[in-house]
């Protein structure tokens, strides 16, 4: 335990218990002083029951102990059979330890007010800097999901306005070829390529529509969702993306199954652009440990030194949101592996496996 665990822990005990127990040390160390006789001095003994009432009771307690404790030590020695030259010896002596005593009190005092002063201003500041915090985070939160929701909408617009739209003027395009070519005009060409590249145009729109909206996560549209990502990485890349699963992964929670899903795209999407990778393995294993995560590459695998960029600072802080823990690793023989492991949740048992 540490000292100020220690400190907590003593000073939460009730008034009356330091009370009675600076009482009780007085009472025993003037026992002593008498029994010993006049030529041994316990001064030094009655300063420890005076601490005790000035830092856990108070000042005014801490007086009054002072007080006490002086009339027992001059009492002590008198009846003990001390004798004075003079009667104002002991009176000069009951002065010169009062003295001492109250200054001793008036220190103690004053360390007293300066440490709780100083434990009330941490404790401020912790509660600030908690608060503080507490905001930040939910801020960060709020901006992944304002983020988040912006991706959906977007993918919305791109699959049911722009894809539409571009459908219309496929449709347009083949009836204007067919008049062309009905009327053997050599234009009918030019417009059937024009009529394939609208018809590329509306595929690719569909597939970024689906990297911004993919499908439903709850349940096992995660293992769904992660499998087309695969095929669509294969086919937009040219770069081989397998999806392994032994077991399906039922996800309830959206918000969880949405983090997971953005860091697989996030680590997909850098191995693909930075590691020169000619094949992606996307691997998803449950276990009683929990859920893993597993993205790895071939390619030439993550500097050692060097420092996280935008995407693996989000993939980082994902996981955190969500309690899972990231590690973005330098595979042994070449290429990387990123890691998220999360906490035992809801699991299955099935095989999937897909390739393209």
């Amino acid at each position: 335990m540490t000292s100020t665990g220690k400190s907590e822990r003593f000073e939460a005990r009730p008034t009356a218990f330091w009370v009675c127990l600076s009482l009780v040390i007085m009472a025993i160390v003037g026992a002593f002083d008498y029994l010993t006789g006049f030529e041994l001095n316990f001064f030094a003994f009655y300063l420890v029951p005076v601490i005790l009432a000035v830092w856990f009771v108070g000042r005014g307690f801490g007086v009054f102990v002072s007080s006490v404790c002086v009339v027992v030590s001059i009492a002590g020695d008198v009846f003990a059979g001390a004798r004075y030259s003079s009667p104002l010896v002991p009176v000069w002596n009951t002065v010169i330890l009062l003295t001492f005593f109250f200054v001793v009190v008036w220190i103690l005092a004053r360390l007293r007010s300066l440490h709780f002063e100083l434990e009330e201003r941490v404790r401020q500041r912790t509660a600030a800097l908690n608060s503080e915090m507490q905001e930040r985070a939910r801020l960060e939160e709020e901006i992944l999901s304002i983020s988040e929701r912006e991706q959906q909408r977007i993918g919305h617009d791109l699959h049911d306005s722009l894809c539409q739209h571009l459908t219309g003027v496929a449709l347009a395009g083949e009836v204007l070829s067919e008049q062309l070519t009905a009327k053997s005009l050599p234009e009918a060409k030019a417009m059937n390529n024009i009529v394939e590249m609208v018809e590329g145009a509306i595929d690719l729109t569909r597939t970024v529509a689906r990297g911004l909206h993919p499908f439903d996560l709850k349940g096992e549209g995660f293992t769904d969702a992660l499998r087309e990502l695969a095929v669509t990485i294969t086919e937009g890349f040219k770069t081989p993306c397998t999806f392994k699963c032994d077991q399906p992964v039922e996800i309830l929670e959206p918000g969880v199954a949405t983090h997971l899903y953005r860091i697989a795209q996030e680590a997909i999407t850098n191995a693909v652009k930075h590691s020169g990778a000619k094949e992606i393995v996307v691997r998803l294993d449950p276990g009683p440990d929990g859920l893993a995560l597993m993205i790895s590459d071939d390619g030439i695998g993550i500097a050692p030194k060097l420092p996280g960029g935008m995407g693996l600072r989000t993939m980082a802080y994902r996981a955190s949101v969500i309690g899972a823990t990231l590690n973005v690793e330098r595979r042994l023989s070449h290429g990387t592996s990123v890691i998220c492991k999360l906490p035992p949740g809801n699991l299955a048992s099935e095989t999937h496996e897909t390739k393209i």
